[in-house]
């Protein structure tokens, strides 16, 4: 019998999905990585694991890693207008333009003798392991579109973050952890801006490689743990009737996010015994409380820092750490004191701790915040500033003890080997054996990448 009516293109298209998914309903089933084409792969991975230790507000360059003799001479006098003519300022604009001196010392350590802010007498020691870069420089000026650049390579809120495109190129080495990890503390050393949950999404890549924020006080994980009265065995009876409805509902639907959801939930599953043992710092040393200068689950920096080394150590793919609280447009000197005491002595123990027991070969470590400050005063403070900041990066195949990159005499520009946020990010994608030109997602017809159509590898940093 002939249909009554003629289809319309809109119930061909849903039939033909619809018997497409019923004679392949396993491939609509796909694991995270199952569509992801290994096209992009360049050669041999230096690293397995990224932890970004974002110091969250504008941390100076010019009190942390980038030493101005000269800005310190000029201290005082008006700001040369060829420096600031035209360029982009974010609340100092048709004020008087003053230069406004380094408020710490800076000395030279290690066999490398790379200059190191005196803010910062722990971080002094590990002066060899690591890369400063003091020619950062970005594209937005204010904290929030700032910190969506840095993420997700541009200002447009909602396109995948760094640790959602890594998952997805290479995946998660842990089955029981989700493979990228939040923690976030807040100092008392300056303003606090907001961090938004939008800065780790996974934007139009699958949900499942999203970032998961870990509580740092309390249960890490909300709602985690079985209501009372409710067994494993009565969980497990729910998860496969709902994975059983949810197989039955993608044979009728063109929907990737319902393997998403079923994979989210296996893993919130297991994670009912692996986030207990994870949050328990009983099995850590005296010594190993004692180097970070924490016991662990308080809230601060300090534990997060060492919540991330058993993080890396159980296979979580994408650590990030945000430190809130380096914001200081005003009282600088005291502010930045109190921001860096609170980071420093936990920062170095980071990397000594992940250094003996062997991950920091293949560990990426990046420190910094999401663009600088200015030369010029805003009182006793410093205003946003785009077009030089210092970032410093270790392990996971970066040369340790070298200093790259150059900014003018009064830290204003960066001048000397350039680099972009874009090529940051085709670096850090390099040292996991990614070529950040081909790791691409199409999306409304136009193949969208994490670098967008800019960034190149900077092979001075690459041990």
């Amino acid at each position: 019998m002939r249909d009554p009516q003629p289809k319309t293109s809109v119930e061909q298209r849903r039939a033909f999905l619809k018997a497409a998914a019923t004679a392949g309903a396993g491939a609509m089933l796909p694991g995270p990585l199952a569509a992801t084409s290994h096209g992009y792969r360049v050669g041999n991975a230096r690293a397995k694991r990224v932890i970004h230790l974002c110091m969250a507000g504008g941390m100076s360059h010019l009190e942390s890693f980038d030493h101005k003799p000269e800005l310190r001479r000029m201290h005082g006098q008006p700001m040369p207008e060829s420096f600031t003519k035209g360029q982009p300022i974010a609340q100092l604009q048709g004020k008087r333009l003053t230069c406004l001196a380094p408020q710490f010392g800076f000395a030279r350590h290690g066999d490398s003798g790379q200059e190191i802010s005196d803010a910062f007498p722990f971080m002094a020691r590990i002066a060899d392991d690591i890369c400063i870069v003091r020619s950062m420089q970005t594209e937005q000026i204010n904290h929030d579109p700032a910190h969506t650049f840095f993420n997700t390579g541009t200002s447009i809120s909602g396109r995948p973050s760094m640790g959602s495109w890594l998952l997805h190129a290479i995946g998660s080495e842990c089955s029981d952890l989700p493979g990228y990890v939040v923690l976030t503390s807040v100092g008392r050393g300056g303003q606090s801006q907001p961090i938004a949950a939008r800065q780790w999404h996974s934007g139009f890549l699958p949900s499942n490689l999203q970032g998961v924020q870990l509580q740092s006080i309390g249960p890490a994980v909300h709602y985690v743990s079985p209501p009372p009265g409710v067994g494993m065995t009565d969980q497990r009876a729910l998860l496969d009737a709902i994975a059983e409805l949810n197989r039955g509902f993608a044979g009728s639907v063109d929907d990737p996010e319902i393997a998403a959801r079923v994979q989210q939930y296996e893993l919130a599953y297991r994670m009912q015994t692996s986030v207990p043992e994870l949050t328990d710092f009983t099995d850590e040393s005296e010594r190993t409380l004692e180097m970070y200068g924490t016991r662990g689950g308080d809230g601060s920096y300090a534990s997060n820092c060492l919540m991330a080394r058993r993080l890396a150590e159980r296979g979580v793919r994408f650590i990030q750490l945000y430190h809130r609280g380096w914001d200081h447009h005003s009282g600088i000197q005291r502010g930045f004191s109190i921001a860096a005491k609170e980071v420093d002595r936990a920062t170095t123990a980071l990397v000594l701790d992940l250094e003996q027991r062997g991950l920091l070969d293949d560990t990426l470590i990046v420190f910094g915040g999401e663009f600088g400050r200015t030369p010029m005063a805003q009182g006793n403070g410093r205003d946003h500033h785009i077009r030089a900041f210092s970032t410093w990066l270790c392990g996971g195949g970066i040369r340790g003890g070298i200093t790259h990159g150059a900014t003018d005499e009064l830290g204003y520009y960066a001048v000397e080997d350039v680099v972009h946020v874009h090529d940051l990010h085709a670096t850090m994608l390099h040292l996991f054996g990614i070529d950040h030109e081909k790791l691409t997602h199409r999306y409304r017809g136009r193949d969208f990448r994490l670098t967008d159509v800019a960034g190149h590898v900077v092979r001075a940093l690459l041990a």
